[in-house]
C-alpha cells in the first residue's frame, strides 16, 4: 500500500468532514460518507423522488451521478468543508528534442525524466516541440472549504 493510498484511507473512514468519492468507471455511483444524523437520507435525499442507497455493510451513502455537484454545494453549506475523492489521468508534457537529445543539457518541462529515452510509441507527437501522454488513473483528494 502506498502512502497515498493509507491518506485516502484515513480521510475516507474519519468521522467530522463529509466524504464524496466520484469514481471514474461506468455505472459507478458516487459514495458519500456523512458524520452521523438520524435524517441524514432525508437531507441527501431533499425532495427528490430518488432516494439514496444506504450500503450498511460498508457504511456509506451511493448517490446518483447527477447529485453530485448539487451535494458539493449543500455539504459545503451545511457543514463548511468537504473531501472530494475524484479519479484523474496525469498528463505528462515533453518534446521530441528532448526524447531524441544526446546530450545531458535538458530545458525541457519533463526536467530530464525522459531525456534521450526516445519515445516507445506511448507519446503523441504533436510538434517538433511538443508530445503528451496520459498516464493511468489515480485518485486525488482535495478538501474543498467554503469561502
Amino acid at each position: 500500500m502506498s502512502p497515498d493510498d493509507e491518506k485516502l484511507r484515513i480521510i475516507w473512514n474519519q468521522k467530522r468532514i463529509p466524504v464524496v468519492i466520484r469514481r471514474g468507471g461506468k455505472g459507478q455511483l458516487p459514495r458519500v460518507r456523512l458524520p452521523f444524523a438520524d435524517n441524514n437520507r432525508t437531507w441527501l435525499r431533499d425532495g427528490r423522488q430518488r432516494s439514496p442507497t444506504w450500503i450498511a455493510r460498508d457504511k456509506y451513502w451511493e448517490i446518483p451521478i447527477s447529485w453530485f455537484n448539487d451535494f458539493v454545494q449543500k455539504a459545503l453549506k451545511k457543514y463548511g468543508k468537504l473531501y472530494v475523492i475524484q479519479p484523474y489521468l496525469e498528463q505528462e508534457k515533453c518534446a521530441p528534442a528532448c526524447m531524441n537529445a544526446t546530450g545531458h543539457e535538458c530545458q525541457c518541462s519533463c526536467m530530464g525524466a525522459n531525456h534521450g529515452a526516445g519515445n516507445d510509441g506511448s507519446w503523441f507527437e504533436i510538434s517538433e516541440t511538443f508530445a503528451t501522454r496520459w498516464g493511468d488513473q489515480q485518485l486525488a483528494c482535495r478538501l474543498m472549504k467554503l469561502r
